[in-house]
């Protein structure tokens, strides 16, 4: 999920690991270059499903460069904030070394990495356990990760929670 790019450059010319090394059952070197999941195809399915009963995808945020705190904002108003539990989901063991070797302040890693969610989708509350099964039978790893609130003024437009 192409994020973080500079930073992972940095990381790896402080730290020069092996890239050949074994991390977690595959080389560095290919988890490092993992290719960007591609969610158009299940995407469009979802917001068929979801339009034909009436409803909609509310949002969607690939979460590339900029990390979940700069993609998010992207698809709300500034009437809302998303409250993402940091809990919900597993995150990869590539985040954590990341952090480790190069230093790197949690909040950073939000900022600048996708650390696992490659995808926010906004539906109604309503619509998300089908919206889950939908993506799922795709193919899809799919957390409820959060939820939209009303924002009041000064609040950041994305809150991480433990």
């Amino acid at each position: 999920h192409s994020n973080g790019d500079s930073l992972v450059r940095r990381i790896l010319e402080r730290t020069r690991p092996d890239l050949d090394a074994d991390f977690h059952g595959r080389k560095l070197a290919d988890v490092l270059m993992e290719p960007t999941h591609i969610y158009v195809k299940p995407l469009l399915a979802l917001m068929a499903a979801l339009r034909a009963k009436g409803s909609a995808v509310k949002g969607m945020a690939h979460i590339t460069g900029g990390g979940i705190v700069e993609n998010v904002p992207r698809v709300l108003s500034e009437s809302v904030q998303a409250r993402i539990s940091k809990s919900s989901w597993p995150v990869p063991p590539l985040f954590a070394w990341l952090q480790r070797e190069g230093g790197v302040a949690e909040a950073e890693m939000h900022r600048v990495f996708n650390c696992g969610i490659g995808m926010v989708v906004v539906v109604s509350a309503a619509d998300a356990r089908e919206a889950a099964a939908l993506l799922a039978a795709h193919g899809e790893t799919v957390h409820v990760i959060g939820s939209i609130a009303a924002r009041v003024a000064g609040e950041p437009q994305v809150e991480m929670l433990s």
